[in-house]
């Protein structure tokens, strides 16, 4: 099982430091062709986005959230820090992959 990271340029680079592959978006378009990417992917089991990136496919994350098991998605905080109320980056890290950065 392997995880894939999609979002912000540093944020994705930051998980590639931990071994985790991803895509860096910057528009609805690299977004959606990324998540649909990391769905097809049958390797994938977790599929982890940050609150940028899904905010710009927002009905299809959603969408998916609530019909599908496999692959799990999980929402994180990108580079620019957690939206109030929302762990920090490197604590979602460690919880998801249980790597200490």
């Amino acid at each position: 099982m392997n995880y894939f990271i999609i979002g912000d340029e540093d944020t994705v680079l930051g998980f590639e430091l931990a071994g985790v592959s991803g895509a860096s978006v910057d528009s609805i378009s690299e977004a959606e062709t990324a998540f649909t990417s990391a769905l097809e992917d049958r390797n994938n089991g977790i599929i982890i986005i940050t609150e940028g990136a899904a905010d710009l496919i927002r009905d299809k994350v959603d969408q998916y959230l609530f019909s599908a098991a496999f692959p799990l998605i999980v929402e994180i905080p990108g580079s620019g820090g957690a939206k109030a109320g929302h762990k920090d980056l490197r604590t979602l890290v460690n919880e998801a992959i249980g790597i200490k950065l």
